[in-house]
Parts: C-alpha cells; structure tokens; sequence
C-alpha cells in the first residue's frame, strides 16, 4: 500500500490499514513501513493500493507431459517432510532409515584407488580429459568377468555409466514416446516417472491411483511378490528390479524363466534391474543373462551405489547383449550408444578407478563386508517388527523390510512414526498403489541409530 501526500512528514503506519486516519491516532502493528503524511492535511489522508508487477514469462509452453506428473519425486518429498518435522521439533534426534542411501564409509582399498587417480590428474604423465562414453575398457572387461563370466556377454556390451537411475532415462530416450510399458506394483518409481515424463502415459487416474497406458503388475504378499503373468496384457517394455525395491522380494529362476518366455512370446524388452542382486541370500539368479534366452529380449541395468557406498560417487553400468534386436532388426545397442555419445561424456574418471578398484579380490571381500553389515542391520529391523506381531516381508534379499499395516494409509503411517518416534521411513503407497497400507523401512543406517529406532518402534507399538 502507498499513501499519497504532499508537504511530507515522516511517521509510519501498518501496512494492512486502508480507513481513515485522525490526527494523532495513527495505529502502528508489527506489520508496518514507513510512509509520509501531509502536514497541512492533519485529519486525512488517502490510502490507495499500489499493483504488484507481474512477472515476465516467455512465449515458451510448458512440457505437459511433466504437468501430468501428480506431485515432486517421493524421496524429495519425503525430504522435505523430513525438514519440516525439524523446524517444529529442532531438538530432536531424528534418525532416517528412509531414503536408501548409504551411511557407511567407503572401504579404504577403494578410495585409495580414487586418490591415486586423483593426484595422478596433476601430473603430465597421469593427466586424462575426456574418455569413451561407454566407459574405460578394462572397467568393462572387470565387470563383464566379475559378473557376467560364462553367460555370453562381451565387454563390449557393458556400458558404464554415472549410474543405473540415469541409465533407466537413457534407455527411455531410447525407447521413444510410442512404445506401451509395464511396471511392477509396487516398484522403483523412476519408471513411471520417466515414462511419464517421455509422454508413453495418459493421465492420472486419481480414482484408482494410477497413470492410464501403464499396466500396473500387482505384485503383493498373496502372489509372492511375482505377478501372474496370464492377466498380463502386451506391452513393449516390461521394467522388473530383482531384488525388488521396496518390497524386498527377489525372483526365482523358475519365476524368471516365466518372464523372459512371457516376453518372447509378446516380442517385448525387458529392462532389468540388479542393482541390490549381492544382497541375496536365496540361490536366486543374480543377472537375468542366466536365464536362457534372455540375451534376446533384456536389458540389464546395475550400479556400485548399494554395493560399495557409491552413492555420491556415482557409478554404474548397463548390458545390452548384440542378439536384442528392434522389430526391424537393427541392434539396440547401437541405438543406446548413439544416445550415450549424444547426452553423456562418459563416467568420472576417478569413479572408473573406483568401480575398478571394487573389483579386485580385495575390493571384492570389503564390499561383501558392508554389504554384511547392512544386512545385519535388516536382522535387527525384522526381528523388531516380527517381535511387535506385524506381517514383514523382504529384509532376506535385499536392504529393505516391507511392513504391513493393513486397512491403514501409507502416508498416515509414515507421519504418526515421524511425528512420535522421529524416525523417518517411505510410505508404500508412494512406490505405486500396489504399496498402500504398507512402509518402507531401509536398513541403510549407522548401527547405532537403527537400534534405537527399533527401541523407539517398540515404544511405539508394544
């Protein structure tokens, strides 16, 4: 608000007062700037209100394929509501056993291949600038024997990359806004998401939860975690993470012989996610490359991240065998490499030394260490929640334990834990409506800080 004048005397009034003001009555708030009153015009004066500018805007229209998206990326907003729980409690111990991400130092004969790398970068004879967008060769050669020996991958099939959620992007871009595709329910959401984003979606459906030319594959404690496949229409892609994030749960070889026949026979891709494979327990396949058939219709994505505390460093990498084939037969790999050459300049090459590191016999037995770590932790959270006489799954196969509290709202759940323990988990119904009535809780956390939650949990639910 302005107050016009002239024969100005300096006062001050509250900015939100527009009647008429008496001499020496003027009313001050904490709300208040300062103005000038006429002198000559002691009774009165005029308040008028001064417009606000707009703001300038392109000509640019916004791309609606991401208005279509219902609200931000769950972890952020599981973030956020992280943030606001401690500007109303800003003493509080809060303890995240939330987003997945790692706590735990990276092993020391890793990074120790960083900082050599790193210092070499100073020298002449160590300097390096740009190198193969597809990764450093004896990285791809490390990982194709470490992981994919004798199951008919080549080491020109690796792709290494800053990571498998960036990949799943790439493969997206690949792939186009035409193609049709499926996801488990629950699962990982960046594949809704980024099919969303790509425009291979309709709209949101609030009714039923769900984004319409998406077949949603339930995926829930009655059918063990794999979905019935019969009920299954065609669609060209099929996105399957084993072990699946969140519920836990990790496919069998028969379960996975099931689905690369099913995607034989409806000539579709199957993007394959492994990214918490040396987390299993069971005799389960850790690549889907073990299945026969499989070089034909997958792709494998997977990453350093869960396995040796990469998840700021960033590295990961992503299989596409030559016999996977478009319907006019010209290789996808040549495609996906053609987008990696285009968007991408290859992965750090102080990572590459990292990733190079990790998988030498020693690098190999200290990422099974903290991978036996968290593991321990998932003991721990398991046995508390078995103990309160809740149904939990996963925890065997995977860092995740999958909690159910049925005939409850996920995001109900989640907010009385925070808002009473201070302990920060993911709501099921965020990884996609097959997750409703259950909670996320990750086993990615310091020892100490998941004994205490689970301390805290049993206060809560004894």
């Amino acid at each position: 608000m302005s107050v016009i004048s002239n024969n100005h005397v300096p006062t001050s009034i509250s900015s939100s007062n527009s009647s008429i003001l008496g001499q020496h009555k003027l009313s001050t708030t904490t709300r208040t700037k300062n103005v000038w009153l006429p002198a000559k015009y002691a009774g009165f004066c005029k308040c008028v209100a001064t417009p606000e500018k707009s703001a300038y805007t392109t000509k640019v229209s916004r791309n609606s394929n991401i208005g279509k998206l219902q609200a931000g990326y769950l972890f952020p907003e599981v973030a956020r509501r992280k943030t606001a729980h401690l500007l109303k409690y800003p003493d509080a111990q809060v303890i995240s056993l939330g987003i997945g991400d790692t706590t735990e130092p990276i092993p020391e004969v890793i990074t120790s291949a960083m900082a050599k790398k790193a210092y070499a970068l100073s020298t002449l004879e160590g300097y390096s600038g740009y190198g193969a967008e597809q990764g450093e060769k004896p990285l791809r050669a490390a990982i194709c024997s470490e992981y994919y020996a004798n199951l008919g991958i080549e080491a020109d099939d690796v792709f290494v990359s800053d990571g498998a959620k960036c990949d799943i992007s790439r493969l997206q871009v690949v792939f186009g806004s035409n193609v049709t595709i499926a996801v488990q329910d629950p699962s990982y959401p960046a594949y809704v998401d980024s099919s969303v984003i790509m425009g291979q979606t309709g709209q949101y459906q609030k009714d039923v939860e769900k984004f319409s030319n998406i077949e949603y594959m339930r995926c829930t404690p009655e059918n063990g975690f794999f979905p019935d496949l019969s009920t299954v229409p065609r669609t060209d892609i099929i996105f399957f993470c084993s072990p699946n994030n969140p519920t836990g749960a990790a496919a069998s070889r028969e379960q996975l012989i099931q689905l690369v026949q099913f995607a034989k026979k409806n000539g579709s891709i199957i993007v394959y996610d492994s990214a918490y494979a040396m987390y299993m327990s069971d005799d389960y396949p850790k690549s889907i490359f073990e299945i026969p058939g499989a070089k034909e219709v997958a792709i494998e994505t997977a990453s350093f991240s869960k396995y040796a505390g990469f998840t700021g460093v960033r590295l990961g990498w992503t299989v596409i065998p030559k016999d996977l084939l478009f319907s006019d037969g010209f290789p996808v790999a040549k495609d996906f490499n053609r987008i990696v050459c285009t968007c991408f300049n290859g992965a750090s090459n102080i990572s590459q030394a990292g990733g190079l590191a990790c998988l030498t016999p020693e690098g190999l037995q200290a990422m099974q260490e903290v991978i036996g770590f968290y593991k321990e932790n998932t003991k721990i959270i398991m046995e508390t929640f078995d103990s309160l006489g809740f149904k939990v799954y996963g925890g065997k196969n995977a860092p995740y334990v999958w909690v159910h509290f049925p005939g409850q709202s996920s995001w109900d759940v989640f907010s009385e834990i925070l808002e009473k323990t201070h302990v920060v988990t993911t709501p099921g119904s965020g990884f996609g409506p097959g997750g409703e009535g259950f909670v996320r809780v990750s086993a990615f956390g310091h020892r100490e800080n998941v004994v205490e939650a689970c301390r805290r949990f049993k206060q809560l639910y004894k």
